[in-house]
């Protein structure tokens, strides 16, 4: 493995493993992301995203927030306590106009992930690893 191959894991390895300590919007909310660009290794900065809900009975997207990842590629505070509720719910991440800032092509123009809360009591963090021609998410935690 290359030396800057190496360097990449390295710093991917560190943003996944760092703790939140002090963020007073991520102690409490119920709800976070946090996105990683594995092309360059680092936290994808300035990612546009939105939060929606599935709304009964018609079963419409309701946009509950639009977002943007920090310096560190974190959106903290997606939900504040209190509302988040059980149902489905929408994480879509604009990455084409991401890719494009950076003079970049890339496949995917935006990524969905749709996942459902259950209980209301539980925090639920939804990573994003990134790249012009791939991603993968997960459940974190």
């Amino acid at each position: 493995m290359s030396s800057r191959t190496a360097s990449r894991l390295m710093t991917l390895q560190r943003h996944l493993d760092r703790p939140q300590a002090g963020d007073m919007a991520t102690e409490g909310s119920p709800l976070t992301t946090h996105v990683l660009d594995t092309a360059s290794g680092l936290p994808a900065q300035g990612l546009c995203l939105r939060l929606s809900r599935l709304e009964d009975p018609a079963q419409q997207w309701m946009e509950l927030r639009t977002s943007y990842t920090n310096l560190d590629g974190r959106c903290p505070g997606l939900l504040k306590p209190g509302q988040i509720k059980p149902g489905t719910y929408k994480l879509t991440f604009d990455t084409e106009r991401y890719w494009k800032e950076r003079g970049q092509e890339s496949f995917y123009p935006y990524v969905e992930v749709v996942f459902t809360i259950a209980k209301e009591t539980q925090k639920f963090h939804v990573p994003l690893l990134l790249s012009p021609w791939s991603y993968t998410t997960y459940r974190g935690s």
